[in-house]
C-alpha cells in the first residue's frame, strides 16, 4: 500500500491530474455518476420517508469493482469529484460502496485543474459535506416525484415519449407566456422631434426634445407634434446652460455561468449546450505542448463573481507589465446586479482563466477555432474586470425655443481603459458637439418629428431565456444548458433563428400542466423550492421535511388529474393519400415533430415527412411548392418540395411576388426596427417598407 487512489469523474480530468500527481497516485474516473435512482421505475419509497432506492448503474458495475480493487491496494483514498452538489453526491456515493467512513478525511476539492491547485487539495482532505449530499438528494427526488409520476399521465392521455419536469416545464411556461405577451401587445403612438441647427460658425448637429412649455416631457399624437412646431415657429433658439463633465463606464466583473452563457450566445452566437461542451473541454485540461495537458479555465459551474487573492494579485502584474500601469484599476469593485440576490452561493469563484498570462494567442495552435474563440472571451472579461473604467467627456447643452426646452448631448473618449483589451464590448460612438456658449443664438434649419409605436416584447433567446431563469431563481448554473436542452429535444419548442417559440405540442402540454398542476409550474414556488434547497445546503433546512410538505399538496393535485384529465388526440386527417396503400395519410405528433402516417396502420406502416406549405409555389421550378425546413442546426430556412429535382433555398420566407426592378423574387425580412420585402437578387438593392 505504497500509493493513493485519487477518484475523478472524467476520464480527460484524470489524464490532466496524474500527471501533476506523479508515479505514488493512482488516477481512476468513475465516468460520472456510478450509483444513481433506476431509471426503469421511481426509485423514492413514498411510504418509507422518501427514502432513495439507489442502484449501481447498468453497465457501471465493472468500473466500480475495478475502483474498489484499486483502493483495497492503496494507502489512502481521495474523492476528487466536483465542487458542487452533484460532486459531493457522488463522492458520498462513492464512499459508502468503498466502506469510508463518513467522518473521514476523503473529500478533496479544486476549483482549477492545475499543478499548484491539485497539490494544494491532495494536503487539505476533508470529511463528506452531508449538508450539500443532502441537497442534492432533495433536489434529485424532488424532480423524481413530479416527472415519473406526471410523464406517465402525458403518456396515457396525449402520446408516449412525452415528459414534464419541475423546471424543465417551468422555462416552457415562460416561453408561452412572452408569446402572449407578443400576441395581446397593444402598440401605442408616440413621436419624437429633433431640430437640425446651425451655428455662427455654420457647425451643424441635431437637438432633440426634453419637454414643451406646458411640462410634457412625451409626444404622443401628431396634434402635439403640430402645436409644438407652431409654438416654436419664428423664434429663436438659445443656449441657456452648457454643462461639461465627465462619464466613467466600468467593466463586467468576471463571467458567472450564466452571463458565459448569455455572452456566448450574444457575441459568439453559441447555444448553451455548445457553450458548456467547450468550457468543460477547457477546464478538464487542454494539451499545449510543452506544459503538456493542463486545465485552462476554472470550474464552470458557479454563481459568484469572486476572485482569489492570488488571481487578482497575478491579473495587477499582468495589466502592469503588458498594458500600462494606468490601466490597473485598484479600487473595490462591487457587482451591483447581485444585491439583494439571496440565493448567490459564493463557495466558488468567477470563471477565469487558470493562468492570466497564458494569453489566448499563445496558446492558439493548441485549441480548435471554438475552443480559442470562448477561452479569448473568458481571458478578456477577466482582465478587463481588473482594469480602470473607460472615461468620457461629456457635454451637455440645453436651448431654449419660446419655453419648449431641446438638448444636445456628446461624449468623447478620453481614456479607453478596460476597452483597450475587451474587444466584446459595446463601444459607443464618439459624438462631437461644437463648443457653445451661455445666451448664444443657433439658427434652426430643419424640423424632423418622427412617429413611431410602442414594441412587443421580444421573443426568448437561449440567452434571454436563462437571465431570466437566473432572475426569477429558477435552476442553478448546472441546469439552465440541460433545460433547454430537453425542452427543444421534446419538441415543445423550436428555434427560429435565435428566436425560442413554444410549438403547437408546448402548448398542449403546458395547458395540461396550468389545468392541473399550476402550483407545479409557477415561477414563485418553483424559486421558493430552490431557495430551500439552498437552506438545505446551509444545513438550516431538513431534506425530508421539505419532500414530505411538498408531497403533500402534489399527491392531491395528482389525484385530481388521474381522476380527470382527459385524452386528448392529437391525430388529424391530412389531404395526402399513402403512396402505397391509397388510404388517408395521418397528421401525427412525434418526438421530432409532426410527420405523416398511413391510416391504415398497421396493415400499412407508410411514413413520410410533413411538409409545411408557406401557399406559395417555388419561384424557381414553378411546380413544387415553398416549404419550411429546419438546417443541422435547427435555424428555420425556405426549400422547395421537390428536392432533390429542385434546389431552391432561402433563408427568407418567399412572399410570390416579383421585383419590380429586376424581376428576381421578393423575400419578407424582419429585423429588429422594421418589416420589409427585399429583393433576393442582392446586387439588385431593392426593398419595400411594411407598413404595420
Amino acid at each position: 500500500m505504497t500509493k493513493s487512489l485519487v477518484i475523478v469523474e472524467s476520464p480527460a480530468k484524470a489524464k490532466t491530474i496524474e500527471k501533476f500527481l506523479g508515479k505514488n497516485y493512482v488516477v481512476k474516473a468513475s465516468v460520472g455518476h456510478i450509483i444513481d435512482l433506476p431509471k426503469s421505475k421511481l426509485g423514492v419509497d413514498i411510504d418509507n420517508n422518501f427514502e432513495p432506492q439507489y442502484i449501481t448503474i447498468r453497465g457501471k458495475g465493472p468500473v466500480l469493482k475495478e475502483i474498489k480493487t484499486l483502493a483495497k491496494k492503496s494507502k489512502n483514498v481521495y474523492l476528487a469529484t466536483d465542487p458542487d452538489r452533484e460532486g459531493e453526491a457522488i463522492s458520498w456515493h462513492l464512499a459508502r460502496a468503498l466502506g469510508i467512513e463518513a467522518s473521514d478525511d476523503c473529500r478533496i476539492e479544486f476549483n482549477e485543474i492545475t499543478k499548484n491547485a491539485i497539490k494544494s487539495a491532495i494536503k487539505k482532505p476533508r470529511p463528506i459535506n452531508q449538508d450539500l449530499v443532502d441537497a442534492q438528494q432533495a433536489r434529485r427526488v424532488l424532480d423524481r416525484l413530479v416527472g415519473y409520476q406526471i410523464s406517465p399521465l402525458l403518456w396515457k392521455n396525449v402520446r408516449k415519449g412525452l415528459s414534464a419536469g419541475r423546471v424543465q416545464s417551468v422555462a416552457t411556461k415562460l416561453i408561452i407566456d412572452r408569446e402572449e405577451e407578443i400576441k395581446n401587445f397593444k402598440p401605442e403612438e408616440y413621436w419624437t422631434l429633433s431640430l437640425k441647427i446651425k451655428t455662427k460658425n455654420n457647425e451643424n448637429f441635431e437637438i432633440k426634445f426634453q419637454n414643451d412649455n406646458l411640462g410634457n416631457k412625451e409626444i404622443h399624437t401628431e396634434a402635439e407634434v403640430d402645436r409644438i412646431l407652431n409654438h416654436i415657429q419664428n423664434h429663436e433658439a438659445i443656449v441657456t446652460s452648457v454643462k461639461k463633465g465627465e462619464k466613467k463606464r466600468n467593466p463586467n466583473l468576471p463571467f458567472t455561468t450564466s452571463t458565459l452563457q448569455q455572452e456566448a450566445a450574444n457575441k459568439l452566437g453559441f447555444s448553451t449546450k455548445k457553450t458548456m461542451s467547450l468550457a468543460q473541454q477547457l477546464y478538464e485540461g487542454i494539451d499545449i505542448g510543452k506544459s503538456g495537458t493542463v486545465g485552462l479555465i476554472s470550474y464552470i459551474r458557479t454563481d459568484s463573481t469572486r476572485i482569489s487573492q492570488e488571481s487578482s494579485e497575478s491579473c495587477k502584474n499582468y495589466i502592469h507589465e503588458n498594458i500600462g500601469e494606468s490601466y490597473y484599476h485598484s479600487e473595490t469593485k462591487e457587482r451591483k446586479e447581485n444585491k439583494g440576490k439571496k440565493n448567490i452561493q459564493d463557495a466558488h469563484e468567477g470563471i477565469r482563466p487558470t493562468d492570466v498570462y497564458r494569453h489566448p494567442d499563445l496558446i492558439k495552435g493548441f485549441l480548435s477555432k471554438d475552443q480559442y474563440t470562448l477561452y479569448k472571451l473568458i481571458w478578456q472579461r477577466f482582465v478587463a474586470s481588473q482594469m480602470a473604467p473607460a472615461v468620457y467627456d461629456t457635454l451637455n447643452v440645453e436651448f431654449d425655443i419660446n419655453k419648449v426646452i431641446f438638448k444636445a448631448t456628446g461624449s468623447i473618449l478620453r481614456f479607453e481603459g478596460f476597452l483597450k483589451v475587451y474587444s466584446y464590448a459595446n463601444v459607443s460612438e464618439n459624438i462631437n458637439i461644437p463648443d457653445l456658449a451661455e445666451g448664444e443664438v443657433v439658427t434652426v434649419l430643419e424640423q424632423m418629428p418622427k412617429q413611431h409605436f410602442t414594441q412587443p416584447p421580444g421573443r426568448y433567446s437561449e440567452a434571454t431565456l436563462v437571465k431570466t431563469m437566473e432572475d426569477l431563481g429558477i435552476g442553478r448554473p448546472s441546469t439552465y444548458s440541460p433545460t433547454i436542452s430537453t425542452i427543444l429535444s421534446r419538441g415543445y419548442v423550436e428555434k427560429e433563428g435565435k428566436s425560442l417559440t413554444a410549438t403547437e405540442l408546448g402548448y398542449i402540454i403546458n395547458e395540461i400542466l396550468e389545468d392541473y398542476f399550476s402550483k407545479i409550474i409557477d415561477t414563485n414556488f418553483t424559486a421558493k423550492l430552490e431557495q430551500s434547497l439552498d437552506y438545505i445546503e446551509e444545513g438550516t433546512q431538513d431534506w425530508k421535511k421539505l419532500i414530505s410538505e411538498f408531497y403533500e399538496d402534489f399527491k392531491v393535485m395528482l389525484l385530481n388529474a388521474e381522476e380527470h384529465m382527459e385524452e386528448i388526440n392529437l391525430v388529424e386527417e391530412s389531404d395526402e393519400k399513402c403512396s402505397k396503400c391509397d388510404s388517408v395519410m395521418l397528421i401525427k405528433h412525434g418526438r421530432y415533430g409532426k410527420f405523416l402516417a398511413c391510416s391504415n396502420y398497421p396493415e400499412c406502416e407508410e411514413t413520410k415527412p410533413f411538409l409545411y406549405k408557406i401557399g406559395v409555389s417555388c419561384p424557381k421550378c414553378e411546380s413544387g411548392d415553398v416549404i419550411e425546413k429546419r438546417s443541422k442546426k435547427g435555424r428555420l430556412f425556405y426549400g422547395c418540395s421537390t428536392f432533390p429535382d429542385c434546389r431552391f433555398v432561402s433563408w427568407n420566407r418567399p412572399t410570390g411576388k416579383k421585383c419590380p426592378t429586376c424581376g428576381d423574387i421578393l423575400v419578407y425580412k424582419k429585423t429588429k426596427k422594421s418589416e420589409k420585402n427585399i429583393c433576393i437578387n442582392k446586387e439588385c438593392g431593392f426593398e419595400e417598407e411594411i407598413e404595420n
